[in-house]
């Protein structure tokens, strides 16, 4: 690893850098997984594919909100004060950059070694008659039929364009049949239609051959046009703004606003335009003009307009040799009863989880362990006669969720069921509407939070009673209940009877569900109220040791860091002289590095074989003792101050050193997949130089299936 050592100072860099440029920046380090040959080949084309979702997401997210600020004068990006019109130029020139690195990946690096291993994509001016017979036969059973083109004139305007679809300009030569000429035709793509098809063995030599959706039209359109010369045929894609806008002051149901909003969202204003880079420039200038873009948000690409579709490729060759190894999830572990529980209770069944964390605080790290006991809590709270109460907060779940299943049997079994379901949650919107109509039919008592503040908080709480005294079971997590994201995301999730988190919890859950004020929590920090003055009392508390000669540490980890307030605690604890290092898998506005100011940081970024969400924050307070918090928030603005939050500690002294050990110390000795921010905003890989290779996913998968 080489890092520059000049000086910088704020003469050179601003004091923040910006956060939707940091966000690219991180993209570039996901892209550079699909070229890193000691990953497995197939592996390396789903890195191409996230990174083209990712940029999917930059472009209909973030750009998006730029643009909506262009008109207002008084606008300014956070925390580092652009211009919007001045960021979003900045951005599209990087934007421009990592898309051409992806298709020069795409072109140049992965097919090439995907041929080795005979898996092709085959071109067009490869095709054999075989593969042309077939192809064509293929297109007349399964395109030609589903298939709308549209003719450019005045009775047929250009078509409304989907979001992210597949879509084709035909230049064509001569008259229809009602004797036009109009030059120009539309042929829409359904999203039904795979765009990568496999040859079968009839059709070609090769095992795992493939062709383009788009090749196959292109060979066939002029199929589409009897009568007529086809003179040039080019893909194009839009992307949208997908933003939604309810103003929840004033609409009386979010749920029915929400709804009407995302039938919409579609059609949202164009914020990019992707084509084919042999597409005439007369074309594409039609196309600018039919979307109102600009130069600057036309991208010119060398292949298919959506490389996401590849990530199909995995599951259609049957190479499991091309893949990482599958890692199963450790089941936690079955202990014998406490005795001594089971005699108060009059129980003769195995213990249950109520039993297990009665004794003692049980920790979960996903996807290392499994997330079963999560739905087994809840499974054992719907049937435990005992159980009064559940309440649950929900962000993401996925379809067919086994949480949802439980609660809604709790429900059926006369629990007390209350869900706070954030129906806002981005691109999942669809699905939690659903899930909260299940729930309700069930009888749950479903709400949807605050009005303007997203519910982000992961909790569940349990009301169980025992013997003549109610006790509080809660569980905490880091991450979403999705069973499918905890797979593959990096989390903790805490159990504990501990009577104060569980009272906090409580109060919280009544925050939400009554709308009063939960004052007077013991041990939880809680946004948009305590949690960033917390969390900047902590550092400042840091500094203020280290200014007396003590010592004084920080350890954080998080997604994403942009809360300006939360930067400057920590620039001041820098000059303080706290050692300081953070590890941000994302966006990052804080700039390491400078003198005078952040020399005492480092900021370290993984990106590894799973998708690092843990936020935990570890303060050394010394010489009393050592605080640890986990939480659902990052170190961004709207997580501190716009969205409800919970950041609970880690008090039981084993789970405690677990989370430290297995959620900061390990990653920053990472030798193979740590990336280092530099003061100028780039990142530098951190590799062994000599030393023994060491990755803390690798070390944490060998740790958990022994």
């Amino acid at each position: 690893m080489h890092i520059d050592e000049t000086a910088s100072s704020l003469e050179t860099y601003p004091k923040y850098i910006n956060r939707e440029r940091s966000l690219l920046e991180f993209n570039r380090r996901v892209l550079a997984q699909a070229k890193n040959p000691d990953i497995p080949l197939l592996e390396r084309l789903k890195f191409l594919c996230i990174s083209c979702t990712n940029m999917d997401e930059f472009f209909e997210v973030r750009l998006a909100s730029l643009h909506e600020l262009e008109n207002d004068p008084a606008a300014r990006t956070n925390p580092d004060g652009m211009v919007p019109q001045e960021a979003v130029h900045m951005l599209n020139d990087v934007a421009h950059e990592v898309v051409e690195d992806q298709y020069h990946t795409l072109n140049n690096v992965l097919i090439p070694e995907l041929e080795k291993e005979n898996i092709r994509f085959l071109r067009r001016n490869h095709w054999t008659e075989q593969h042309k017979e077939w192809i064509r036969n293929y297109f007349i059973d399964s395109l030609h039929p589903v298939l709308s083109p549209m003719g450019l004139d005045p009775s047929h305007p250009f078509p409304k364009v989907l979001n992210k679809s597949l879509n084709f300009i035909v230049s064509l030569e001569g008259k229809d049949a009602f004797g036009r000429s109009n030059g120009l035709a539309i042929v829409q793509v359904p999203r039904s239609l795979p765009r990568l098809i496999k040859l079968p063995s009839e059709a070609t030599d090769g095992e795992n051959d493939f062709v383009f959706l788009s090749s196959v039209l292109h060979a066939n359109v002029a199929t589409l046009f009897p009568g007529m010369t086809v003179t040039g045929c080019y893909q194009f894609r839009v992307t949208r703004n997908t933003n939604l806008f309810i103003d929840e002051e004033e609409v009386e149901d979010i749920m029915r606003a929400l709804k009407g909003e995302l039938s919409g969202r579609q059609y949202g204003g164009a914020i990019r335009l992707e084509v084919a880079d042999n597409c005439p420039r007369h074309m594409v200038d039609y196309l600018l003009d039919q979307f109102q873009l600009d130069e600057e948000d036309l991208y010119q690409v060398n292949g298919p307009v959506n490389l996401h579709r590849l990530n199909a490729v995995p599951d259609m060759v049957g190479r499991p040799d091309l893949l990482f190894t599958p890692y199963s999830p450790k089941q936690l572990n079955q202990q014998k009863p406490n005795k001594s529980f089971r005699l108060f209770h009059r129980k003769k069944e195995p213990e249950t989880l109520f039993e297990r964390i009665h004794r003692k605080d049980l920790l979960l790290h996903h996807p290392y362990d499994a997330f079963t006991p999560v739905i087994d809590f809840l499974k054992q709270a719907a049937s435990d006669p005992d159980v009064l109460a559940i309440r649950m907060t929900l962000y993401r779940t996925g379809e067919d969720s086994a949480i949802i299943d439980a609660l809604e049997k709790a429900a059926r079994n006369g629990k007390e069921v209350t869900a706070v379901i954030e129906l806002r949650a981005r691109f999942d919107e669809d699905t939690n509407i659903i899930q909260a109509t299940r729930l309700q039919d069930a009888g749950v008592h479903v709400v949807y939070g605050v009005v303007g503040y997203k519910t982000h908080a992961k909790m569940i709480l349990i009301v169980r009673r025992e013997g003549d005294k109610l006790r509080h079971y809660t569980h905490l997590g880091t991450g979403n209940y999705h069973h499918i994201t905890t797979r593959f995301y990096t989390d903790f999730g805490l159990f504990t009877a501990n009577p104060k988190i569980g009272r906090d919890a409580s109060k919280i859950f009544q925050q939400l569900t009554s709308l009063g004020e939960s004052k007077g929590l013991e041990v939880l920090l809680q946004s948009p109220f305590t949690l960033q003055t917390g969390m900047i009392e902590r550092i400042r508390r840091e500094a203020e040791h280290a200014s007396q000669g003590k010592s004084a540490r920080i350890i954080a980890k998080m997604n994403g860091l942009q809360e300006k307030g939360i930067i400057d605690a920590l620039y001041e604890a820098s000059q303080a002289g706290v050692k300081i290092d953070l590890i941000v898998r994302g966006m990052c506005s804080l700039r390491p590095g400078l003198p005078g100011l952040s020399e005492n940081i480092t900021v370290t970024s993984i990106v590894g074989r799973f998708l690092e969400h843990h936020r935990i924050y570890y303060f050394e307070n010394s010489p009393a003792h050592p605080e640890l918090y986990c939480s659902s928030a990052d170190w961004m603005g709207r997580n501190l101050l716009s969205r409800v939050e919970t950041c609970f500690p880690i008090l039981d002294p084993d789970c405690f050193q677990q989370v430290y050990t297995e959620g900061l110390a390990i990653y920053l000795e990472d030798n193979c997949n740590a990336w280092i921010l530099q003061a100028d905003g780039s990142y530098v890989q951190r590799t062994p130089e000599g030393s023994v290779p060491f990755s803390a996913q690798q070390a944490l998968i060998e740790k958990y299936s022994q």
